[in-house]
C-alpha cells in the first residue's frame, strides 16, 4: 500500500509541476498540488471521489468536519456547499490529490449490470463521508492517471478503469450511501433530484412545498431528509448557492455587488450584503479586493 501511494504521488507531482490544478484529458479527472496549508475557503463539492496521495485536507459541512489523507478518501454523493482547507502541505512534501466526478446514471447502470441490490435501509444519510483507502482503489487510480502519458488509449481504456473504480466504491465501505442515491424511488434519490433542481434554479423564488410535492413527501418529511443529506435547510442551501455565484460574478466577471445580487435572485442589496458578510467574513467589496490581492501575491 505504501509503495502504491508513493507511485500515485509521484505521478501527480510530475503532472502538476506547472500549476496547482491540472484538469486532465480524462473526463471528470482533476489533479491538485499545494505547497503550503491554505486558509478556509468556501466552495461547492460535486458528486465525486477525492483522494490524497500526500498531505491532508479538512472539509466542513454544516457543523460536521471531515478530514481525509492518504489512508482515507472523501466521497460526495450530491452537490454540497462546504468550507475547505488544506491542513498538511509544505514545499518538500506538497499536498497532492485528485478528484474524479461521479455520474449517478453510470452508478445506476453499473448496479443493474452487476446485479447489485438496492440497500435495504431507505433513510436519507449525509451526502458526504470518508472511507478507508484500499490497495485496489489506489492501483486503479494509478492506472487511470497512467493513461495521460499515452492519450490515444484514453477513449477506450479510461471508461473501463472508471467503471472499475465505481464498482469498488459501490461494494466498499461507503457503497450503501452511493446505492441509496442511485436507487430510483429511494428517499435519498428523491432528495438528490431536488438538489439538482435547486442547483439549476437557485435564482428563482423557493417554494419548499412544491419541491416536497415533486419528491412525494410532506413538507416536514422533505425538510428532515434534506437536512439529513446536506446539513442545511433548503433555504440555507439556496442562499449559499446564490452567494457563491455572486462571488464568482464579482471576482471573475468584475460585476459590481448590486448587479451580482440582482443576478442571483436578491431583491434587497442590504440583505445581500449582510448574508454575504456572514458567509464569507467580509462585505462584498472588501472580500473581492482581498481575494484579488491574494491571487496577485501568489
Amino acid at each position: 500500500m505504501e509503495r502504491a501511494l508513493e507511485a500515485l504521488a509521484t505521478s501527480i507531482a510530475r503532472l502538476t509541476e506547472e500549476g496547482e490544478q491540472h484538469i486532465t484529458a480524462i473526463h471528470g479527472l482533476s489533479l491538485y498540488r499545494r505547497e503550503e496549508p491554505t486558509e478556509p475557503m468556501t466552495g461547492m463539492y460535486e458528486p465525486s471521489i477525492c483522494l490524497v496521495a500526500q498531505g491532508a485536507k479538512r472539509v466542513l459541512l454544516g457543523d460536521e468536519v471531515f478530514v481525509y489523507d492518504a489512508l482515507h478518501y472523501l466521497i460526495t454523493s450530491v452537490h454540497l456547499p462546504t468550507v475547505v482547507q488544506i491542513v498538511e502541505a509544505n514545499r518538500e512534501k506538497p499536498y497532492l490529490g485528485l478528484k474524479l466526478k461521479l455520474d449517478q446514471r453510470e452508478m445506476s447502470q453499473l448496479m443493474a449490470d452487476s446485479n447489485l441490490p438496492a440497500p435495504r435501509v431507505q433513510q436519507s444519510s449525509r451526502g458526504m463521508a470518508t472511507g478507508v483507502m484500499t490497495l485496489a482503489l489506489v492501483t486503479a487510480f494509478h492506472r487511470l492517471i497512467g493513461l495521460l502519458d499515452d492519450q490515444q488509449d484514453i477513449p477506450i481504456l479510461a471508461p473501463i478503469i472508471q467503471k472499475e473504480i465505481i464498482y469498488r466504491l459501490l461494494v466498499g465501505d461507503q457503497g450503501t450511501r452511493l446505492r441509496q442515491i442511485a436507487s430510483a424511488g429511494s428517499q435519498s434519490h428523491q432528495i438528490a433530484r431536488a438538489i439538482d433542481w435547486l442547483k439549476t434554479n437557485f435564482t428563482q423564488p423557493l417554494r419548499v412545498e412544491e419541491l416536497a410535492e415533486q419528491a412525494r413527501m410532506s413538507s416536514s418529511t422533505f425538510h428532515h431528509h434534506f437536512r439529513s443529506m446536506t446539513a442545511l435547510s433548503p433555504l440555507q442551501y439556496q442562499k449559499q448557492l446564490r452567494l457563491q455565484e455572486a462571488r464568482r460574478l464579482m471576482l471573475s466577471e468584475r460585476m459590481d455587488a448590486a448587479n451580482a445580487a440582482f443576478q442571483v435572485g436578491y431583491e434587497s442589496p442590504s440583505q445581500f450584503s449582510r448574508e454575504y458578510n456572514r458567509l464569507f467574513g467580509a462585505p462584498p467589496l472588501r472580500d473581492i479586493i482581498n481575494l484579488r490581492q491574494m491571487a496577485a501575491a501568489e
